[in-house]
């Protein structure tokens, strides 16, 4: 059985992207938080994922569509969350967070498929990962990692490689930390519910893909 998770915080003001405040206040971050979580979950959705959970911090809202179980997060840094999100499977995994919104059915159902590769990675733009596919799931390749800083995503690549696994590259993806990243992403996917939010919150015109 393969699961897609998601490790998510409850999109409540003050507590999520608190990097966008200034120029947005603290309810309009949440407004963003919570379009950009229901974008990532609509995605996953659609998937062809077994098993769709959602590892989150706080509690679900009506943004949680049908068809994911709801687990929380453990105590401890975003290294020891992550890996205990994948302490909760017993077969491949793929785990994305909250803050690609842009994401599709498309890039996730590649990294499903373990049958030529041991794992998959998708590099984000500030240097850490927006993805981490293991087909055997091993809490360990997590731990210890230094999260949120530039070097995640290599120290966390070569994790993998001097596992000997067969890693397959997803591809680059830009996360939504700051005001100019919320204007990328939301010009990347201008159909999503985080480009109508961010468009209502800045006036900004559609961009036509």
């Amino acid at each position: 059985m393969t699961t897609l998770l998601v490790i998510a915080k409850q999109p409540l003001p003050g507590r999520v992207k608190t990097r966008l405040t200034p120029p947005f206040s603290a309810e309009e971050a949440a407004a963003l938080a919570e379009a950009a979580l229901t974008d990532t979950l609509a995605a996953v959705a659609v998937t062809t994922a077994d098993r769709h959970v959602l590892v989150l911090d706080g509690s679900p809202g009506p943004w949680l569509p049908p068809g994911f179980e709801v687990l929380p997060q453990c105590a401890g840094g975003l290294d020891e969350r992550l890996a205990a999100a994948f302490a909760a499977c017993t077969g491949p995994a793929l785990l994305i967070g909250m803050d690609t919104p842009q994401v599709t059915p498309g890039l996730l159902d590649p990294a499903l498929d373990f049958g030529s590769h041991d794992a998959w990675f998708g590099p984000a733009a500030d240097g850490g990962f927006w993805a981490l596919g293991l087909a055997t799931p091993d809490p360990a390749l997590l731990r210890g990692v230094p999260m949120s800083v530039p070097e995640t995503g290599a120290v966390q690549y070569e994790r993998l490689r001097a596992a000997g696994l067969r890693t397959g590259l997803l591809p680059r993806l830009r996360d939504v930390d700051t005001a100019a990243d919320a204007a990328a992403v939301a010009g990347q996917a201008p159909a999503g519910r985080f480009a109508a939010v961010h468009r209502r919150l800045t006036g900004a015109p559609r961009t036509v893909r």
